[in-house]
C-alpha cells in the first residue's frame, strides 16, 4: 500500500491539498482526518470490488447476516491494522505534526447499536472478513443512534447521537441498487388458469436507498460488505406535489412519515404508533436486503430451487424474523413456487439465533396491527400457522394441550421466536447454559419436535480490535513471551498458561496494567473531575442497565463498605475504584433509579474524607465501544453478576477476561464456560446455580422479607433507602419496593451475602501479587476459545456450509 513514510507523506501532502484546497499548515485535526480516511478507503475499495468479483467467479456460497444493530466502533484504527500499516501511518503522522490517537477522535462513532446484540453482529462481521470467508451484514443506517447519555444532578438525560451530522466517511451511497418496500393497504386474488394470483395495492411505497460499508479482513485482501437501508420517498417533490394537486404540508408530512423509518434506533415502543413503527423498520429492512440479495442473484442464476446451496440467510434475534414470510411472498407471488416447494427452500435458506431468556424480549405482535401493516405478509404467516398446528394435530397429539404456547398465532398475538423456530434449519443458543435452558425450558416443545435444528454456538469476541488495538502493551508482551501467532490462531494464547507463574511475566503484566490504569485515570479525572487511585483495584461493571444484569447488588455492597468504613476503624480494605458504565432505556424507569442511586452514593461517599481513602465511585457517561476500549485494558475486576440463568451469554466477561481482568460472577451464561476454562481457583464465583434460581421461578418459595428480617446488615441498607438516615426521605421508594414489596425478582438478597464473600476473596487475594498475576496470565491464556473467529467457523461449518475464499 505504501513503501515507506516518504511515499506516504508525499500522498499525504498530495490528497490534502486536493480536498481541502490549502497547504497542511492550516489543517485543522479534522481536515487530516478526513485525509487519511479517503486515502484508506481509496485503498480499501479496489480489494472490496475484487473481492465482490471473486466471489461471483467462483460462485461462492455466500451469508447474509441479518441484524437491527451492528454496533461497529470506530473504523481507522481498525482498518490501518488489517492492512498492515498502522506503525507506518502513525510514525509518518508523527513527522507531519499529528497524532493518530487525536485524529481518531475526529471520526464519529456510528450510532447503530445498543449493547451486546449489536457489538456481537459486529464482532462476527470482522471475523468472517478476516477468515477470509463470504459473509455480509444487512440492517438500518439510523440517521440518529440510540442517544447520548448525559449525567445531570445524577439523573440519566438522553440527547440525540446525531452521528451523522458531518457525513461518515466509510460509506458510499449506492442509489441505483434502491428497491421499494410497500406497507398496507389490500391485497385481493384474481383467478390466473387454474390457480389464483395474488395482487397487493399498498397504501404507501417506501423507497429503501442502500448504504455500503467495507469491512476489511486481517491482512488478507479480504473485504466484505455491511449493507444499510435509508429509508426515502420514492417520487421526487415536484412528482408528489402533481399527485396530491400541490398540498406542499402533505408532501412535508408524506417525507416525515418515510423519515421516521430510518430515523432511530428502537423507537419508543410504549405507545401504539411506537410499535407500528418498529414493526415497520423490521420488515422495512428485511424486505429490502431480500431483494437486493435475490436480483443480484438472479443475474446470475437462473433458478431460485437450490438458493440454499448458493445463499444462507441468518436471523439475529426475533428483530428479523418476518424475513420468513417475506421469502415465503417472494418465492410464490413473484417466482411462481408452489408452497410446499417454496417451503422448502425458505427453510434452506434460514437460520436463527436467540439472545434471550426474558419473555418480554421474545417479540410478540398483536394481529390486527401486523395484518394492516403487512396484509399479505399476515396471509402467509397465518397459513404457516395453520399448517404447523396441522402437523401438530396429525403428528404430536399430546401437544395439543400446549398449542397456546407453541402456535405462532395465539390470542391475537403472532408470536415471533415460533415463527422463527418454524420456519428455520437451525435455532441456536449463545451459550451451552443458554442452549440446555432453551431446550428444556423455554423452547421444550419445539425441541421435542425438531430436536436437530437446536444446537450451541457460544458467542466470541475480536481479539483484534479488544487486545490487539484497544491494548497494544499487552499485545506486545505477548508476543514476545509466545510469538505472533496468536494473531492468526487466538486458540495460541493458550500457550501463556504454562508461564503464569514466571516472576518477570508477572511484573510486567503489573507494569502495563498500571499504565493502562494511568491512562484511565486520566479519563477519569477530565470527564468526571474525579481523582482516582491507580494503585487501587478498578473494579468495573458495564453493560446495558437492566434488573437482571443486578448493578443493584454491587451498588448494595459499596454501601455496606461505605457503613463498615464509617463505623469500624478496625476494618482494612484494598482501596478501590468501583467504575460503572451504562445506558438505561429511556423508558425503564427503575433502570433510571439505579443510576441515580449509583450517581447518590458516588456523591456521598466519593466526598466524604473518612471513607474517599478507601473507595471512590466512578459513573462515566455516554458508556460505547470507543470508551469500552480504554475500560478493559484498565480493570483489574470484571462485574458479571447477573441473576443465574437469565443470561443468554454475555461477551462483555469475555473482553474483560483477554485483557487480564478477574471475573466475579454467578454461574450464567458464558461465566460457565470461563469457569470451566480457567478452573474454579482462578475466578470467583458466588450465587445460586442456575437450577436452583429455576425452581424458585418455577416452585416458588423465596421470600425477599425473611432475608432482609434475618441479616441486620442488609435490612440497614435498605431502610436507608427511604428512611431518610441518608438520602431524603422515600428518595429510592422504587427500588425499596423492588426488593420487597415485589418479593426482589432477581433474587439480590438472596446472594448478597455470598457476593460480599466473593469480594473478601478478592481484597484477599489481590495482596498477594504473585498469586493475582498468576491467575491474570491464566484468564489471558484460556481466552482465546473465546475468539469470534472461532464462533464463527462453527456456523460456517454447521449451519451456514460456506467455506474460505482465497482473494
Amino acid at each position: 500500500m505504501f513503501k515507506d513514510k516518504e511515499q506516504f507523506k508525499k500522498t499525504f501532502n498530495d490528497r490534502f491539498v486536493t480536498m481541502h484546497g490549502k497547504g497542511i499548515g492550516e489543517a485543522t485535526e479534522n481536515d487530516v482526518y478526513q485525509t487519511l480516511a479517503s486515502m484508506i478507503r481509496e485503498h480499501v475499495t479496489s480489494d472490496w470490488m475484487h473481492t465482490r468479483e471473486t466471489y461471483v467467479h467462483k460462485r461462492s456460497k455466500q451469508v447474509y447476516y441479518f441484524s437491527l444493530e451492528f454496533l461497529l466502533g470506530r473504523f481507522l484504527y481498525n482498518n490501518l491494522l488489517s492492512l498492515d500499516v498502522l506503525g507506518l501511518v502513525q510514525e509518518s503522522l508523527r513527522e507531519l505534526g499529528h497524532e493518530l490517537a487525536d485524529l481518531a477522535e475526529e471520526e464519529p462513532e456510528p450510532g447503530l447499536g445498543n449493547g451486546g446484540l449489536g457489538r456481537l453482529a459486529a464482532c462476527f462481521l470482522d471475523s468472517l472478513a478476516a477468515l477470509g470467508l463470504p459473509g455480509h451484514g444487512n440492517g438500518i443506517r439510523y440517521q440518529f443512534g440510540l442517544f447520548k447519555q448525559k449525567i445531570v444532578d445524577g439523573y440519566q438525560v438522553e440527547v440525540p447521537d446525531n452521528w451523522l451530522k458531518n457525513g461518515n466517511m466509510w460509506e458510499v451511497r449506492r442509489a441505483d441498487k434502491a428497491v421499494d418496500v410497500p406497507f398496507g393497504g389490500h391485497v385481493w386474488l384474481e383467478q390466473h388458469g387454474e390457480g389464483y394470483r395474488i395482487h397487493h395495492e399498498p397504501a404507501e411505497i417506501v423507497r429503501a436507498v442502500p448504504y455500503d460499508m467495507p469491512i476489511v479482513g486481517y491482512q488478507n485482501g479480504v473485504v466484505n460488505n455491511l449493507r444499510l437501508w435509508s429509508a426515502e420517498s420514492p417520487f421526487d417533490d415536484d412528482e408528489f406535489l402533481d399527485r396530491n394537486k400541490g398540498n406542499y404540508k402533505d408532501l412535508l408530512a408524506h417525507k416525515q412519515s418515510i423519515q421516521t423509518i430510518s430515523e432511530f434506533l428502537y423507537p419508543d415502543d410504549t405507545t401504539y404508533e411506537g410499535k407500528v413503527l418498529r414493526l415497520k423498520q423490521q420488515y422495512f429492512f428485511v424486505s429490502a436486503g431480500l431483494k437486493s440479495i435475490l436480483q443480484s442473484h438472479k443475474k446470475r442464476n437462473a433458478s431460485l430451487k437450490h438458493l440454499g446451496n448458493i445463499i444462507a440467510i441468518h436471523i439475529n434475534d426475533t428483530h428479523p424474523v418476518v424475513s420468513i414470510p417475506e421469502l415465503m411472498r417472494i418465492l410464490i407471488d413473484e417466482e411462481g413456487f408452489e408452497w410446499e416447494e417454496a417451503w422448502r427452500v425458505t427453510k434452506s435458506v434460514m437460520s436463527f439465533t436467540n439472545h434471550t431468556l426474558l419473555a418480554e424480549a421474545l417479540e410478540r405482535w398483536p394481529v390486527d396491527m401486523f395484518r394492516s401493516l403487512l396484509p399479505r405478509i399476515y396471509m402467509i404467516v397465518e397459513e404457516i400457522n395453520r399448517r404447523f398446528c396441522k402437523d401438530v394435530l396429525e403428528n404430536y397429539p399430546h401437544l395439543e394441550k400446549h398449542m397456546r404456547d407453541i402456535a405462532i398465532i395465539s390470542d391475537g398475538m403472532i408470536n415471533m421466536a415460533n415463527l422463527a423456530v418454524v420456519g428455520t434449519h437451525s435455532t441456536n443458543g449463545v451459550a451451552q447454559i443458554h442452549t440446555e435452558i432453551l431446550k428444556q425450558r423455554e423452547m421444550r416443545y419445539f425441541y421435542e419436535m425438531f430436536p436437530l435444528r437446536f444446537n450451541n454456538k457460544t458467542n466470541g469476541i475480536t481479539h483484534r480490535r479488544w487486545l490487539m488495538l484497544s491494548n497494544p502493551l499487552l499485545s506486545e508482551r505477548i508476543s514476545e513471551a509466545i510469538g505472533e501467532s496468536w494473531k492468526q490462531h487466538p486458540s495460541d494464547l493458550q500457550k501463556l498458561v504454562k508461564l503464569a507463574k514466571d516472576r518477570q511475566l508477572q511484573q510486567d503484566m503489573a507494569s502495563i496494567k498500571r499504565e493502562n490504569k494511568l491512562r484511565l485515570a486520566e479519563l477519569i479525572k477530565e470527564e468526571n473531575g474525579i481523582e482516582v487511585d491507580p494503585d487501587s483495584i478498578f473494579d468495573v461493571q458495564v453493560k446495558r442497565l437492566h434488573a437482571y444484569k443486578r448493578q443493584l447488588l454491587n451498588a448494595l455492597h459499596i454501601h455496606s463498605l461505605y457503613y463498615r468504613l464509617k463505623e469500624d476503624k478496625s476494618f482494612k480494605m484494598v482501596p478501590r475504584t468501583f467504575i460503572f458504565g451504562a445506558k438505561a432505556a429511556p423508558g425503564y424507569h427503575y433502570a433510571k433509579e439505579v443510576i441515580r442511586y449509583l450517581n447518590a452514593l458516588a456523591t456521598l461517599i466519593n466526598n466524604d474524607p473518612d471513607v474517599n481513602k478507601f473507595i471512590k465511585i466512578v459513573f462515566l457517561e455516554n458508556y460505547r465501544v470507543s470508551l469500552a476500549e480504554k475500560i478493559f485494558p484498565a480493570s483489574d475486576v470484571s462485574e458479571q453478576i447477573s441473576t443465574a440463568s437469565y443470561e443468554a451469554s454475555g461477551t462483555g466477561n469475555m473482553k474483560f477476561m483477554m485483557n487480564g481482568a478477574l471475573t466475579i460472577g454467578t454461574l450464567d451464561g458464558a461465566n460457565i464456560e470461563i469457569r470451566d476454562e480457567v478452573e474454579d481457583k482462578n475466578i470467583f464465583i458466588f450465587g445460586l446455580t442456575p437450577q436452583e434460581v429455576m425452581n424458585y421461578k418455577k416452585y416458588g418459595g423465596y421470600s425477599a422479607y425473611d432475608q432482609y428480617s434475618s441479616q441486620p446488615e442488609l435490612r440497614r441498607l435498605i431502610d436507608s433507602l427511604v428512611d431518610g438516615s441518608l438520602f431524603g426521605v422515600g428518595e429510592f421508594r422504587m427500588i425499596y419496593d423492588s426488593l420487597l414489596t415485589y418479593n426482589d425478582e432477581f433474587l439480590i438478597l438472596k446472594d448478597f451475602m455470598s457476593y460480599q464473600q466473593a469480594q473478601e476473596r478478592i481484597d484477599r487475594v489481590y495482596r498477594n501479587p504473585e498469586l493475582w498475576y498468576e491467575m491474570v496470565i491464566c484468564n489471558i491464556g484460556k481466552s482465546g476459545v473465546f475468539s469470534s473467529d472461532r464462533t464463527i467457523k462453527e456456523y460456517a461449518n454447521a449451519i451456514w456450509n460456506i467455506k474460505p475464499v482465497q482473494v
